[in-house]
C-alpha cells in the first residue's frame, strides 16, 4: 500500500490521481492533500478521502474550510495553510510518494522538501525542473530519491528507456501538436488574436499553457526537463511536430532502433504508470490499433517558433536563464491576453529579459525565487516600453 500526498489535488492532475485512487483501494492511500484555492472541491475531497491534513492557499481559507469540517463533524482533518503547509503535507512521516502537481513556482518549496525528505516523487510540475531542476536532480541524487515524470512526454521516455541501459541511446524526440499555427503563413503571426491562440487543434488545457502551446515554448519547457531528468545535453533532446498527438516521445538508440510509446490521451495512464513503477498494473486503458492510419512527422520551424528556439539556449546556459526562460513567458503571455503585446511581442519580451539576464547560478530555493521574482520585474518593464494598440 503506497501511501500518497497530493499537492494540487483540486487541479486535473490531482483529480486524475485520486480518480487511480477509487480505482486501485487496494494500492493507494491518500494520506495528505494541498489543495490551493478551491475549497468547494477540497471540502468535497475531504469528506471523500478523509486524508490527515490538508492544505489552503491562505489563512482564511484554511480557517473557512476548518469551520465547514467542524459543521459536518470531521474533526480529525488537520487544516494548514501557506507554502509552511504544502511543505508540512509533502514531508509527513507516513508518505512515501508525493505526486508534486501544483502549477508555477508555487509548488517549488514543498517539491524540494519531499525530495530531501527522501519521498519518491510523481512530478507534473514543469516550473520545477525549469526553475530549479539543477538543485532538485542534485538533492534527488544525494538522498537516492526517485523523480518519476507524469508529464505525458517525458513518462513515455522513461518507458522507452526501459528498453536499453542510458549509454545506449543516440537521442530522444518529444513530439508536439504544432498547436493552431503550424500552417499558418509567417506573414499573418502580426495580427494573431487572443481569441485565436486560445483555439488549440487537439488539447483543451488553461490559458497560459494553451498559448505556450501556440508559440510551442511549451515545448521548450519540455526540452529543459527532458536535459535534467535523463541527463542529456540538449543537441540531443529532439522535438518533431506530430499533429495526430498518437505518439507521446521516441528514444532512439545508437545502434539505429527507434522505440516509440504509444497510448491513450488520458493523464490517468502516466500517472498509474509513475505510482505503480516499477510494476505495470492492468487496467481499462486500452488504445484502438485501427486509430493508426496516419502518422505525421515534421521538424518544427524555429522562425515560426522563436520561443522554442529560446529554450533551447537557455537549456545551454543554465542556471538564471532557465529561470528568466519561465518567469518572462508567464509575464508576457498574460500581456499578450489581456492585449497589451502582440502575439510576436511574447518571444520579443522573453528574448530581451534573457540578454539581461546574468550572474550566478542559484545555490538555493530562495535564490531561484529571487531570481524568478527579478526576472518578472524585467519582463514587466521590458513590455512597457513595448508599442501599444495591438489586436484583441
Amino acid at each position: 500500500m503506497k501511501k500518497l500526498a497530493i499537492l494540487g489535488s483540486t487541479g486535473s492532475i490531482g483529480h486524475s490521481t485520486l480518480s487511480i485512487c477509487e480505482s486501485f483501494p487496494d494500492r493507494y492511500q491518500v494520506v495528505s492533500l494541498a489543495a490551493g484555492r478551491n475549497i468547494d472541491v477540497a471540502f468535497t475531497q475531504c469528506q471523500r478521502w478523509q486524508p490527515k491534513v490538508i492544505s489552503m492557499a491562505t489563512e482564511e481559507l484554511a480557517a473557512a474550510l476548518r469551520s465547514r469540517l467542524k459543521t459536518q463533524g470531521l474533526t480529525g482533518i488537520e487544516v494548514v495553510h501557506g507554502t509552511a503547509g504544502s511543505v508540512y503535507v509533502a514531508t509527513l512521516p507516513e508518505v512515501d510518494f508525493v505526486v508534486s502537481a501544483i502549477v508555477g513556482v508555487a509548488g517549488l518549496e514543498a517539491t524540494y522538501a519531499a525530495v530531501k525528505a527522501g519521498k519518491t516523487i510523481g512530478l507534473a510540475n514543469k516550473e520545477c525542473l525549469v526553475a530549479a531542476g539543477e538543485l532538485i536532480i542534485a538533492a534527488a541524487k544525494e538522498h537516492n530519491v526517485a523523480l518519476l515524470p507524469i508529464d505525458s512526454e517525458h513518462n513515455a521516455v522513461h518507458q522507452c528507456m526501459r528498453g536499453g541501459t542510458p549509454a545506449e541511446v543516440r537521442q530522444i524526440w518529444l513530439t508536439a501538436s504544432g498547436g493552431p499555427f503550424r500552417n499558418t503563413p509567417l506573414a499573418d503571426f502580426d495580427h494573431i488574436t487572443p481569441a485565436q491562440a486560445l483555439k488549440h487543434p487537439t488539447w483543451v488545457m488553461g490559458q497560459r499553457i494553451t498559448i505556450d502551446s501556440a508559440t510551442m515554448m511549451n515545448k521548450g519547457f519540455e526540452v529543459i526537463e527532458a536535459c535534467r531528468l535523463f541527463n542529456l545535453p540538449p543537441a540531443r533532446v529532439q522535438t518533431t511536430i506530430h499533429p495526430q498527438s498518437t505518439v507521446h516521445s521516441l528514444v532512439e538508440f545508437v545502434d539505429g532502433s527507434i522505440l516509440a510509446q504509444i497510448s491513450v490521451t488520458d493523464m490517468r495512464l502516466p500517472i498509474l504508470y509513475a505510482l505503480a513503477y516499477p510494476e505495470r498494473v492492468p487496467s481499462d486503458l486500452t488504445f484502438d490499433l485501427k486509430t493508426l492510419n496516419q502518422l505525421d512527422f515534421s521538424t518544427p520551424d524555429l522562425n515560426r517558433f522563436p520561443c522554442l528556439r529560446l529554450a533551447y539556449e537557455a537549456a545551454e546556459a543554465g542556471g538564471k536563464a532557465c529561470i528568466a526562460l519561465n518567469a518572462a513567458d508567464e509575464i508576457a503571455v498574460a500581456a499578450f491576453l489581456e492585449g497589451s503585446i502582440p502575439f510576436l511581442g511574447i518571444p520579443r519580451t522573453i528574448e530581451q529579459v534573457l540578454t539581461l539576464t546574468s550572474g550566478q547560478r542559484p545555490t538555493s530555493i530562495s535564490e531561484v525565487l529571487e531570481a524568478d521574482l527579478a526576472a518578472r520585474e524585467c519582463a514587466g518593464e521590458v513590455i512597457a516600453r513595448q508599442p501599444t494598440g495591438v489586436l484583441r
